[in-house]
């Protein structure tokens, strides 16, 4: 997978790339991330990338000849699978959505910034509109990095174990179920006998209706869904 991220803060991106998971699927090769400084893509001397919005109002947005520049110049070296904008007001990201992404092949980020782009560059370029949530940051950065975290954990074998992504929470709608390791017994706190016992149909039961449970009483909505 080849994503490319379209920022004007490239250097706030750079280190969830250099660490940990992520830094482990780009050295493995199953993966590659490339910034593209927006204002490198600038017409005039002052690298500008924004402007006051016609019919005035408060804010600046992002130009559309920039950003134009650069996803047209990225599109003659490839095809995208999805041109994708990071937006507050875009479709809320879930793990269905990571899933998804994680089959493409090459993807670019947009990162909004100000008031956000010209509405041209979304008529025009963008083929999704992702949200991390009900509020709003400063630039789509960060959510660029939980976008690119989410996707890349599942492509196959940048975990050691496969399996794990599995059976992460909202995988079928459902959160994970309580989770626990040695010692069994921590100041009388004990582990429930079950996951002692070995018996792997009695444990995966048991964990399926906690699942259940606890997803119904955090956050029933997830049902409702299905």
């Amino acid at each position: 997978m080849r994503i490319d991220i379209i920022t004007v803060l490239p250097e706030l991106l750079r280190s969830p790339f250099e660490a940990s998971i992520l830094k482990r699927a780009i050295d493995k090769g199953l993966v590659s991330i490339h910034f593209h400084n927006l204002r490198e893509y600038s017409s005039n001397n002052y690298k500008q990338i924004d402007d006051y919005q016609f019919g005035g109002g408060a804010g600046m947005v992002m130009m559309i000849e920039p950003i134009d520049k650069c996803i047209s110049q990225l599109k003659q070296e490839r095809e995208y699978a999805e041109v994708i904008y990071l937006t507050p007001d875009g479709t809320t990201f879930n793990q269905g959505i990571a899933n998804e992404l994680s089959l493409k092949e090459n993807i670019i980020l947009l990162c909004g910034h100000y008031k956000g782009v010209d509405q041209r560059v979304r008529d025009q370029f963008i083929t999704r509109e992702i949200s991390v949530g009900d509020f709003v940051l400063s630039g789509g950065e960060l959510a660029a990095a939980v976008v690119c975290d989410a996707v890349i954990r599942l492509i196959p074998g940048v975990l050691s174990n496969e399996t794990s992504a599995l059976t992460d929470s909202f995988q079928d709608n459902l959160l994970a179920p309580p989770i626990y390791t040695r010692p069994s017994n921590y100041k009388g706190w004990q582990v429930p006998d079950v996951l002692l016992s070995g018996n792997t149909a009695k444990i995966e039961e048991w964990r399926e209706t906690e699942a259940l449970k606890r997803t119904q009483e955090r956050r029933p909505d997830l049902l409702e869904d299905e």
